[in-house]
């Protein structure tokens, strides 16, 4: 069965660092795009960040430049999201998420169709 798991979120202060994985099974998470995707208590799901199949980052937010950066293990068929310089805005439940496909689809939430349970990221002093 396809599954996505999603792990390593937690409580930071500001400015701190935090590594998600996304650790996939039941398909071969080389050749399909993740995204990455986040939602703030009371506020709509937002894109955050998508790789392609390619590795190409074909979806990059302007909120996490050159803050956050994606990228593979082929080994463990999982997926890490690199959060430095995290900041209270950055606060919400990180999804990642397939829309099954080698592309990516942007940060059109609907078009993902495979998603993880989320994990809570709270950046707080």
């Amino acid at each position: 069965q396809v599954q996505l798991v999603e792990s390593g979120g937690g409580l930071v202060q500001p400015g701190g660092s935090l590594r998600l994985s996304c650790a996939a099974s039941g398909f071969t998470l080389t050749s399909k795009a993740i995204g990455w995707f986040r939602q703030a208590p009371g506020k709509e799901r937002e894109g955050v960040l998508c790789i392609a199949g390619s590795d190409e980052i074909e979806y990059y937010a302007d909120s996490v430049q050159g803050r956050f950066t994606i990228s593979r293990d082929n080994a463990k068929n999982t997926v890490f999201l690199q959060m430095n310089s995290l900041k209270p805005e950055d606060t919400g439940v990180y999804y990642c998420a397939t829309p099954w496909s080698y592309y990516c689809s942007g940060d059109a939430f609907y078009a993902y169709e495979y998603w993880g349970q989320g994990t809570p990221v709270t950046v707080s002093s």
